[in-house]
């Protein structure tokens, strides 16, 4: 299964987000195109850098608007008021630019401008169906921390220009590589607090926190918002299961550094590979599709030293067990059930095994009921359509079946009765229609039962 993994053990940011991804996908330039082409009337540019963090080689998504990109500011732990707050999609925080200093404005701010700025994109419709549901994620999260609604929730960290290409980014991205699942590791949020439009809150903030509801996360000894709402939305949307590294087979490996030196590597790793579908192991009841035969036979002229060699040949011939049952047979006779149990293709093999090492003049194969229903199914109709037999053994003509009487309605002197000869006709037929719809089940199996290899 075609699975990208999300190692966040430094927290997630839409930027680093979309590093990641960026790497691991194989349209880069297409992408790049695209984004710039899309938001070029938006004044804003996408460019990948190279970025180093604690020696580690990866790709910082450069997001500028009028060619200005948001500032990052170093957080130290003696202060815990870095100002994430104005915008999530940094590692750390970024700082709002001022409009009188470098002519642009965030404008996106309410929740139907955001919506409308993206349904206008021209990209395709499922990259827009995906960015609008991230963002009714955060609309509702904000809602619901300030007590308010959908409708009347003001953006200020999420609802600028560079976090909205951070969005749409990872949307196209995710549907470029198109994975089969989206697996990934338990969420570093950071701890202390983190300065926003509403004030200093504690890590994780609010908005986030209402994001976690029902994942793992973990807050760590990283003094610093590490998660931020941003992509804490993208993570919530996509992931479909948080946990450790699965065994997966990687075909690509991406790195999306962080512009905030923590002293430790500052990055979110992507695997694109191969792996087992988790869901389906964890959720689905487990069932298994192989069939395996049972083979019996009543043995009661045998010593238990005969039998246990018996049983040592099937064990060594490849039987899956081997195993015996005491019995009463006929007139209260002691006898042994001897049962092996095999894979349905080596029925031919076991069956001339319980002849040749065991005094058994009959072997009982489970496999054997469907075509002896279908053969008492063939004889039931054969009897019903019977016209010489019952008229040389039943000698009073109440007793003749249908048979005879639809035979006796073709005169060719007297000429047909064919009402009579109809009616009896449909009549006829429904015994054998009954029979055979309640046993149609065996009948089907009866028949592709021969094509089972051996």
């Amino acid at each position: 299964m075609k699975t990208i993994y999300l190692e966040c053990n430094m927290g997630a940011a839409g930027d680093m987000l979309m590093s990641a991804l960026y790497e691991i996908c194989d349209q880069k330039e297409w992408f790049l195109h695209k984004m710039n082409t899309v938001f070029a009337p938006y004044h804003i540019a996408l460019s990948p850098e190279s970025a180093v963090s604690c020696g580690i080689s990866g790709i910082h998504m450069k997001v500028t608007v009028n060619g200005t990109e948001e500032v990052s500011l170093d957080v130290k732990a003696e202060h815990a008021h870095h100002t994430h707050a104005e915008s999530p999609d940094a590692s750390g925080a970024r700082e709002v630019s001022d409009p009188a200093k470098d002519g642009h404005s965030h404008t996106h701010t309410t929740y139907a401008a955001v919506c409308e700025e993206i349904t206008s994109l021209d990209l395709p419709a499922e990259v827009k169906e995906d960015a609008l549901a991230i963002y009714r994620l955060l609309g509702e999260a904000e809602a619901k921390v300030h007590d308010t609604t959908l409708e009347q929730i003001h953006f200020h960290e999420v609802g600028t220009l560079d976090a909205l290409a951070d969005v749409v980014g990872c949307a196209l991205l995710i549907r470029t590589i198109a994975p089969e699942q989206i697996l990934a590791s338990p969420l570093h949020v950071g701890n202390g607090f983190v300065k926003c439009a509403h004030g200093v809150l504690p890590v994780p903030a609010p908005a986030t926190a209402e994001l976690l509801r029902g994942i793992p996360f973990y807050t760590g000894s990283v003094t610093g918002e590490l998660l931020t709402p941003t992509g804490a939305a993208i993570l919530h949307y996509y992931v479909l299961r948080y946990l450790p590294m699965p065994t997966m087979t990687a075909s690509e490996i991406g790195y999306g550094i962080g512009s905030k030196d923590f002293g430790i590597a500052n990055c979110v790793r992507a695997f694109l590979g191969d792996t087992a579908s988790y869901l389906a192991a964890e959720e689905e009841p487990y069932s298994c599709d192989d069939t395996i035969l049972s083979i019996s036979c009543n043995i009661d002229d045998m010593t238990g030293e005969a039998l246990g060699l018996a049983t040592e040949i099937f064990m060594a011939a490849g039987a899956l067990d081997v195993f015996t049952i005491p019995i009463q047979m006929k007139k209260n006779r002691p006898g042994i059930l001897l049962t092996c149990l095999c894979e349905m293709e080596e029925r031919e093999k076991f069956t001339g095994l319980f002849f040749l090492h065991t005094s058994t003049r009959g072997v009982i194969v489970p496999m054997l009921s469907p075509a002896i229903t279908s053969i008492a199914l063939f004889q039931f109709m054969w009897s019903s359509n019977d016209f010489m037999g019952p008229l040389l053994y039943v000698n009073t003509p109440a007793k003749y079946p249908l048979a005879i009487f639809v035979k006796m309605s073709m005169d060719a002197d007297s000429g047909f009765q064919w009402n009579r000869i109809l009616a009896l006709s449909l009549i006829s037929i429904i015994p054998s229609l009954v029979v055979f719809f309640m046993a149609q089940d065996k009948f089907v199996d009866g028949i592709s039962a021969g094509g089972v290899k051996g």
